[in-house]
Formats: C-alpha cells, sequence, structure tokens
C-alpha cells in the first residue's frame, strides 16, 4: 500500500514522454496532409464548376454582360436626361405658342374692331356729305334713301331728311315709306304697319327701322314722302 500510494501522490517518480518519430519526419507527414487537403479543396471547387456548368469561357461572358449593364444603364441615365431636356425645350415652345395664339387672337379682335369703327366712320362721313347743300336745293328735302333685304325676309331701311337753309324754323311733319314688288308673280304693295311716322328736325333728322317682308315676296323698289299735312314736301323712290 505504501508503494500504491507513493506512486499516486506527487511523490511519485517523474516520467516523460517522448515520440518515437523525429520532427523531419512529422514535418514532412504535415505537408502531405495539407498537400492531400489543397488538392481535395481544388477538386471540389472544378467539380462544383463543372456541376454548375461555369467555366472560364462562361465566367468571361458573365463579366462582359456585367459591363454591357453598366453600359446600359449609363446610356439609360444619358437618355433620361436628353428626355427631360427635350421636354423642357418642348414645354417652353408650347408656352410660347400659346403667347403668340392669344396674342394672334387678340390682333384679329383688334382688327374686326378696326373694321367696324373704319365702316362707322364711312357711314358717318357719307352721311355729312349728305347734309352739304347744293345750288338749287329745296327748303327741304330727302338725302340717303337705304333699304337693304337681309336674311329672314326683312327689310332694314333708312332715311335722311334735312333743311339745307340757315336759321331753318323747325319742322313737323310725317314719314311715310312704300314698299312695292312682286308676290308670288303679280304685283305687291305695302307701307310701314305702324303707318307714317311722326318727324320732327330744324337742321337734319334720320329715321330708321326694319320692315317685314310677306313670304314669298320679292322687292323691287321704296319710295319715301315727307309730308305737312296734306302737302308733300318731298319725295324720293330708290329700285332695287
Amino acid at each position: 500500500m505504501r508503494l500504491l500510494l507513493r506512486r499516486l501522490t506527487v511523490s511519485a517518480p517523474r516520467m516523460s514522454v517522448r515520440s518515437a518519430l523525429p520532427w523531419p519526419l512529422r514535418w514532412a507527414g504535415a505537408a502531405v496532409v495539407l498537400g492531400f487537403c489543397a488538392a481535395i479543396g481544388l477538386w471540389a471547387f472544378e467539380f462544383g464548376k463543372d456541376i454548375a456548368g461555369i467555366d472560364d469561357s462562361r465566367v468571361h461572358e458573365l463579366r462582359q454582360l456585367e459591363r454591357d449593364v453598366a453600359d446600359l444603364r449609363q446610356e439609360l441615365a444619358s437618355a433620361k436626361e436628353e428626355r427631360d431636356q427635350a421636354l423642357a425645350q418642348a414645354n417652353a415652345s408650347t408656352t410660347m405658342m400659346t403667347a403668340e395664339k392669344a396674342a394672334q387672337e387678340r390682333l384679329t379682335l383688334l382688327n374686326k374692331q378696326l373694321e367696324a369703327d373704319n365702316q362707322r366712320l364711312r357711314d358717318d362721313l357719307g352721311f355729312f356729305e349728305k347734309l352739304i347743300p347744293t345750288v338749287g336745293t329745296e327748303a327741304l328735302a330727302i338725302r340717303g334713301l337705304q333699304a337693304e333685304v337681309q336674311d329672314g325676309g326683312q327689310v332694314k331701311w333708312q332715311v335722311l331728311v334735312i333743311q339745307p337753309l340757315k336759321n331753318a324754323p323747325e319742322f313737323n311733319g310725317r314719314l311715310e315709306l312704300s314698299f312695292t314688288g312682286l308676290q308670288s308673280g303679280r304685283p305687291w304693295s305695302a307701307t310701314l304697319p305702324q303707318g307714317p311716322q311722326p318727324i320732327k328736325l330744324r337742321q337734319y333728322a334720320r329715321a330708321e327701322g326694319v320692315f317685314d317682308l310677306p313670304p314669298q315676296t320679292l322687292l323691287k323698289g321704296v319710295s319715301v314722302k315727307v309730308m305737312d299735312g296734306n302737302i308733300v314736301r318731298a319725295t324720293q323712290s330708290i329700285k332695287l
């Protein structure tokens, strides 16, 4: 027991374990093991590429595709930038066209207004020219009897009566209009439905109105008389 306890306690004699192989052989064995592992890893890598169908040419194609995708992305960005610039220019052009169209419409409206003003001035000029007295003019005269057949069977008429005398007395009378023509091929005549119109003037007076033609009536002439009681002071007729 004493011998057994001595061997099992700290008082037991020291013992060392040494390898039977020298260190050069151990290093060579380790190199063989590492080389074997590297070979297995390379074989596994190549085998994996074969299984996946990836080889060097395939890898080159994939890299080329990646470069093509990058180029396409760059071209797409350039195209988007050009598109944005084109849209900006188009919007600017649309704005300018809208402004030009509005300006043209204003010019057209102004031109129509100027034409209407010009026509009114010509009418006023003709009206005042008719006020100029002529040699041998009577004390009361009719100037500018006008009649125009409009759409819808209406006759627009206008009469200018003047007294071309200086300090002429005031005149109070009646204006009688009569219309003549053909109705269904037969002679036809009519006067204003409201009868003679009163007229009052010292220098001039202008009377106008609209007369409705009966159906199937062709107007041929218009006559006007200025009456002072039962006395005809002036008369004028026109043919159409």
